[in-house]
């Protein structure tokens, strides 16, 4: 035999010990892992207090991992209150002007709920009429929560959030701005500083909308002030129509001497 047959014949029976000894350790390994789990389940039976222990550690672990999932509930649940509240839980002067915003600006009145809330509790910690804050909201945003204009105020209060963003930190930052809540509060205390340098809630509105320098603020305070008379109306109980009645133009009457062809010639000349 030569040194290269035998050098192949080594080669085969290396390869066929090393097969032969993996198929051995991997089916004896098998056995064993079925073994180890019939001697488990065996023990379990046999001896309850090793079963009793192993459900004490394992509810030990799921207690462990219980504050952090009630945590993430208490979360949920903060969120939704925050957001939203059921209007027929408000005082019945809340749930009137609840309503009657939801009827006008095509709100959901539980989200409104939670807003008339926290203006009331708002109003009342800051000695402002909580219906002038809801004013001003209306005629800013129309109770749009996201809602930014071409200056850069945002929210609610339509806040103007580079120049008022340490209002914000106590919040957790600008974005906090888009948090309903949040931009609320931190309009409210904006409105405090205008009425304060304004010397009255008209001078005060003016500065809010950024025309204290101006003569005229396009309309803004009379605007606002309007939505708060109706509102403390609705607060007091009285029926207020959704919309300022409009004017209907009249048209003056053909005299008899005029023909309806003077008439037409003179309005459109």
């Amino acid at each position: 035999m030569t040194a290269t047959e035998k050098f192949t014949k080594g080669l085969r029976v290396f390869t066929s010990d090393i097969a032969q000894g993996f198929f051995e350790i991997t089916h004896n390994g098998f056995a064993l892992l079925g073994l180890a789990v019939m001697f488990a389940v065996i023990t379990l039976t046999a001896r309850p207090e090793i079963r009793q222990a192993g459900e004490v550690e394992l509810m030990g672990w799921l207690k462990a991992r219980q504050p952090e999932v009630i945590s993430i509930a208490q979360d949920l649940v903060g969120i939704d209150r925050a957001t939203a509240a059921n209007p027929q839980s408000l005082p019945k002067q809340q749930a009137a002007v609840v309503y009657w915003l939801s009827r006008k600006y095509s709100i959901a009145p539980e989200p409104l709920s939670a807003l008339v809330a926290e203006a009331f509790e708002t109003g009342k910690r800051t000695k402002l009429d909580p219906t002038l804050i809801l004013a001003i909201m209306a005629i800013e945003s129309g109770f749009n929560p996201f809602a930014q204009s071409t200056v850069g105020a945002q929210g609610l209060m339509q806040v103007m959030t580079k120049i008022h963003s340490d209002k914000y930190e106590g919040f957790g930052g600008k974005l906090a701005a888009f948090d309903p809540v949040s931009n609320l509060r931190v309009g409210v205390k904006v409105l405090q500083e205008c009425i304060s340098r304004g010397g009255s809630i008209e001078g005060g509105l003016k500065l809010y909308v950024g025309a204290g320098n101006l003569e005229e603020d396009g309309g803004y305070t009379a605007k606002v002030m309007a939505e708060y008379n109706r509102l403390q109306l609705v607060v007091g109980g009285r029926t207020v129509p959704l919309a300022a009645p409009r004017l209907v133009p009249v048209t003056a009457p053909v005299k008899p001497q005029e023909t309806p062809e003077t008439v037409a010639s003179i309005s459109n000349s």
